[in-house]
């Protein structure tokens, strides 16, 4: 099956492409976006994450669950919306523990392109939703593709930051070999659990102490 994905990825991923699950999930969302709802991101954003963000490249990886669901907001990348649309609520504590940690200024927008640009693979757990229905595309198939994804990127890389907020991600990254990577789990910065933990995680600061003590360039959150 010939996926529109930034190469390396495509090289990669290949064999995931192959897979039956993977042609039932295409068909599936094939469908729904010609259908009458909106489903989000558009299109030719579904694998926006990776576009931005070369296999070889990948520093540092965010886990979401699933995208934004109303008009306008979500565009490929997890926790980010579309410049000029407001601030959800995970994005607006995001970026306060980016400012309390860091000291960097709370963003004017919440395009998070440019930390995809730099190395931070924002990945939601699945890739669609249908308008206005969280949750509507999940146990189609994604959970196993970006399970895949995670998997190939624990085992044919080295020293890369995954960051997993909320026990639905810490779930998802369960596997991952601690003594390889750098593994951050905390409570998820949404309003019911910010205050439990995320808030003083200082993860954005950790993840640039051990890519400096790893060579690497650190990221401006």
């Amino acid at each position: 099956m010939d996926v529109k994905i930034e190469q390396s990825w495509k090289t990669h991923l290949d064999e995931e492409f192959q897979k039956p699950y993977f042609e039932e999930l295409t068909s599936f969302v094939r469908k729904e976006y010609s259908g009458g709802t909106p489903i989000y991101p558009p299109a030719k954003l579904i694998f926006n994450a990776f576009n931005h963000c070369p296999f070889d490249d990948v520093k540092v990886v965010i886990i979401g669950q699933d995208p934004y669901h109303g008009i306008g907001q979500a565009n490929g990348l997890c926790f980010s919306v579309n410049k000029g649309v407001q601030f959800p609520p995970s994005l607006i504590n995001i970026f306060k523990e980016v400012s309390e940690d860091t000291g960097a200024p709370i963003p004017t927008d919440g395009d998070l392109t440019r930390w995809s640009d730099q190395g931070v693979l924002l990945l939601n757990a699945t890739l669609t939703v249908r308008a206005s229905s969280a949750g509507s595309h999940q146990k189609k198939g994604w959970e196993e593709f970006t399970d895949a994804v995670i998997r190939i990127l624990a085992e044919k890389r080295e020293n890369i930051v995954f960051i997993l907020w909320g026990s639905y991600a810490q779930k998802k990254g369960a596997f991952i070999d601690r003594n390889k990577h750098l593994v951050l789990t905390s409570p998820h910065p949404s309003p019911l659990s910010a205050y439990h933990g995320f808030f003083g995680n200082h993860h954005f600061s950790r993840a640039n102490d051990y890519l400096k003590l790893h060579n690497k360039k650190p990221i401006l959150w």
